[in-house]
C-alpha cells in the first residue's frame, strides 16, 4: 500500500499515516538518508565520549565497539519506526539488521581495499565514495531484508461472491 506520495510506503500494518519523518521529507530514500546522517553522528559523538571515559589505559577499539552496540540500537528504532514504519517481529527485525550492516561494513572494507590497493586509487576520496554506494546498497538491505514484510493477502469476506469449499 503506498501513501500517494513517490517513495512513501505505509508499513506492514497497512497503514497510511507516514509518521513525522516522511511527511516532511516525502521520501524514503531521503528519510534513510537523515536517519544515517544522525547516526553516524552519534557514533561519533558515541565514541569520543566513550575515549574519554574509558581512558588512555583501555585499546580505543573498545571505545568503537560500545558506541557501536549504543548505536547500532538506536539506528534499528530509529529505521524501523520512522523510515520503514513496520511492526512485529521485532528480534528477527534486529539480527536482520544487524546481518544487513556487518555485510556493509564487509563491503565496505573489501571495495576501499581493492580501489586503493588493486586500482591505487587515493584513501579520501575512495573511502567517500565507497561509502555512499554502501549507504545505497544498505538502504535496500534494510528495506528488502531487515524490514521486508509479505504483502498482505486478501480474504474473501462473506457475501463477497466468493464461494467457499
Amino acid at each position: 500500500m503506498s501513501t500517494g506520495e513517490p517513495g512513501v510506503h505505509a508499513g506492514a500494518t497497512g497503514t497510511e499515516d507516514p509518521g513525522p519523518l516522511l511527511r516532511l521529507v516525502h521520501r524514503q530514500e531521503l528519510a534513510f538518508a537523515v536517519v544515517g546522517g544522525f547516526n553516524t553522528a552519534l557514533g561519533m559523538a558515541l565514541t569520543v565520549a566513550w575515549l574519554s571515559v574509558l581512558g588512555p589505559n583501555v585499546p580505543p577499539s573498545v571505545a568503537v565497539v560500545a558506541a557501536y552496540g549504543i548505536s547500532i540500537v538506536i539506528a534499528f528504532v530509529l529505521h524501523r519506526t520512522l523510515v520503514f514504519r513496520v511492526r512485529g517481529h521485532v528480534m528477527r527485525d534486529f539480527l536482520r539488521f544487524v546481518a544487513v550492516n556487518s555485510g556493509g561494513l564487509l563491503l565496505n572494507i573489501v571495495l576501499l581495499e581493492l580501489a586503493v590497493s588493486v586500482l591505487g586509487c587515493p584513501a579520501k576520496p575512495s573511502a567517500v565514495v565507497v561509502m555512499g554506494l554502501v549507504a545505497i546498497v544498505s538502504f535496500f538491505g534494510h528495506r528488502y531484508i531487515s524490514f521486508r514484510r509479505e504483502p498482505a493477502v486478501p480474504t474473501p469476506s462473506a457475501g463477497s461472491g466468493v464461494e467457499q469449499m
